[in-house]
């Protein structure tokens, strides 16, 4: 870790504002210059339970949450019992000293106890001491020789003009937590070098959301489901603004089968759940399949099955999405890796949906859809491509075939209320103009062929998609001994390792990385994995997911694997080892 990086980390109970806490802290240090990556570890209760998040800031890119808190904050006694031990020399661990007691024998050594009356200090300025928290972010602000003017800019962007009360409150409570750090020692004089000049700050739901608005959605519905809540709370206070029509509704079917019909009907339109949810959607987005209706789906991927982990991370869906909707039907999956891919790819899905008029799922999970990161500004100029329309074509109306057979599977699409551009769309199969071939029909000769040629029409949609969809990319050492496989938000540990163990232990690895999953690129992967010596799958399920289409596609099998399945993201660290271990 390095000596000008801040690693914060703030614990307690559900309810203690431990969150909030946090995200203030994470504003702070991108208001002061600061690269940002943030990582929350909580519980599915309103209160109780054991929270904490932790905030790495540093003048250079950071790339994972880190590990090691070089200030840790103990708001409750459990806090202390978990994670007293993982403060390094030179950090600090504050408490609050009629609350919570530290072992002096598990605190390392060379790391400062810091207790502080956190309560006592806040019921001086709330009767029930509700800044409490505040108090110990003071406290951490002055530790780190922080400019006290980004904590008040930070509050008033959380709380805004319409609560002064609050900030002002927040602001006396913060300043009597650094006040007594004053008094006990002063800061930990780390010499972090702060340009504060402010750096962009966002999830990536909020990188999602902000994609789908800047490519022209229209419409979201959504049934909130955690981690894929937020993209629902951004898009219901900011989307209206902007001409989108958001529904919270009453389930998971209904929000599928709305987009269904805001597709059919021209609009842009997006859904976003997590796996339970989509599981519930996987017999409506095979209706848009087969309608070929154009719609966005964001899987927000946590730990399963079922219920499973609603608040921790996995990628576990990803057989799920390539299964989604019985039979098959052409379908995209991209899969961001980072914050600025989640606006980028979210913007393209919408495009890639309505040229090849199908669903376009966009596959992310926790620990990239709810961590805070730090990232350059987005380019709002999205290139808005509506795909073949029967109006544009040439094609006359009277004689409209919705489902023309094509050499590139995708037909002239009108819209209702189009005159003389009638057709019928239904689930089941159908000829050119959309009649059905399903009841009466189906196991007659000639049209036992019309389904034929109708199904290889819509198959033959994926040889475009796979041309249009982002292809797999190789990052780092050009002869490296080993190389990474591996997808999503696996991508920021794995650099981290990679410079890890190159600059510790002068190896030479690289990494191979897909964001965009299905249609794919065979071709372009098997070229690559030609060149490479030996490689190391890494992924955050239990099966290998990725490494079994891998092979299916492929015939390839990665030499080793590198499986995670206990709710926790990858850090740096632990993939740095892995590596290791291999290369032993």
């Amino acid at each position: 870790m390095s000596p000008h990086e801040i690693v914060f980390r703030v614990g307690g109970a559900a309810g203690d504002g431990v969150s909030s806490t946090a995200e203030s802290f994470a504003k702070m240090c991108a208001r002061s210059g600061l690269h940002v990556w943030t990582y929350s570890s909580y519980q599915s209760v309103i209160r109780g339970g054991h929270v904490w998040t932790q905030v790495r800031g540093s003048p250079e890119p950071v790339l994972s949450h880190g590990t090691e808190p070089n200030v840790l904050v103990c708001l409750n006694q459990q806090t202390m019992d978990v994670h007293q031990g993982e403060v390094p020399e030179g950090g600090a661990v504050v408490y609050d000293s009629d609350l919570v007691k530290p072992d002096p024998a598990k605190v390392r050594k060379g790391a400062r106890l810091l207790g502080l009356p956190l309560r006592k200090l806040a019921q001086t300025i709330t009767p029930n001491g509700i800044v409490r928290n505040t108090v110990a972010l003071g406290a951490a602000v002055r530790l780190y020789d922080m400019d006290f003017a980004q904590v008040e800019a930070a509050f008033k962007d959380i709380w805004g003009d319409k609560k002064p009360e609050v900030v002002e409150q927040n602001v006396r409570a913060a300043k009597l937590g650094a006040g007594e750090v004053e008094k006990a020692g002063g800061s930990l004089r780390f010499g972090i070098p702060f340009s504060h000049e402010p750096r962009y700050l966002m999830t990536g739901n909020e990188a999602v959301a902000l994609g789908a608005l800047a490519a022209g959605v229209r419409f979201h519905a959504q049934y909130p489901m955690t981690p894929a809540s937020s993209i629902l709370h951004w898009m219901a206070a900011h989307g209206p603004a902007h001409g989108v029509v958001v529904k919270q509704v009453e389930d998971e079917l209904a929000a599928m089968n709305m987009a269904v019909g805001a597709g059919h009907t021209g609009v842009r339109s997006m859904v976003a759940t997590s796996g339970g949810g989509f599981s519930l959607m996987v017999e409506a987005i095979g209706q848009a399949g087969m309608t070929e209706t154009p719609l966005v789906a964001v899987l927000v991927q946590r730990g399963g099955p079922s219920t499973g982990l609603p608040t921790k991370t996995e990628q576990g869906d990803l057989n799920l999405a390539l299964g989604a909707g019985q039979g098959d039907w052409p379908r995209g999956i991209l899969a961001p890796r980072n914050t600025k891919e989640c606006f980028d790819l979210t913007a393209k899905a919408f495009n890639l949906a309505e040229i090849y008029q199908t669903p376009i799922l966009v596959m992310s999970d926790l620990y990239l859809g709810e961590g805070f990161r730090t990232v350059d500004r987005p380019d709002f100029n999205v290139p808005i491509v509506r795909g073949m329309v029967a109006a544009d074509g040439g094609v006359a109306a009277g004689r409209y075939q919705r489902y023309a057979y094509t050499d590139s599977g995708v037909s002239p699409r009108a819209f209702p209320g189009m005159k003389g551009y009638q057709y019928t769309a239904a689930t089941d199969e159908h000829m050119e103009n959309g009649d059905l071939i399903s009841d009466v029909l189906a196991g007659l000769p000639e049209f036992v062929e019309e389904r034929r040629k109708m199904h290889e029409k819509r198959m033959r949609k994926l040889e475009g998609l796979r041309k249009d969809m982002p292809p797999p990319e190789l990052w780092g050492s050009p002869n490296a001994d080993l190389t990474l496989l591996h997808w999503g938000s696996t991508w920021g540990p794995a650099h981290e390792a990679i410079l890890q163990v190159e600059e510790k232990q002068g190896l030479h690895v690289n990494s191979l990385e897909f964001p965009s999953l299905f249609p794919f690129h065979a071709e372009e992967t098997l070229r690559i994995l030609k060149e490479v010596k030996r490689t190391l799958a890494i992924e955050a399920n239990y099966t290998g997911q990725f490494s079994r289409l891998l092979r299916a596609e492929t015939g390839y099998k990665p030499d080793f694997s590198f499986l995670k399945y206990d709710g926790e993201p990858f850090t740096g660290r632990e993939i740095a080892e892995r590596i290791l271990e291999v290369v032993a």
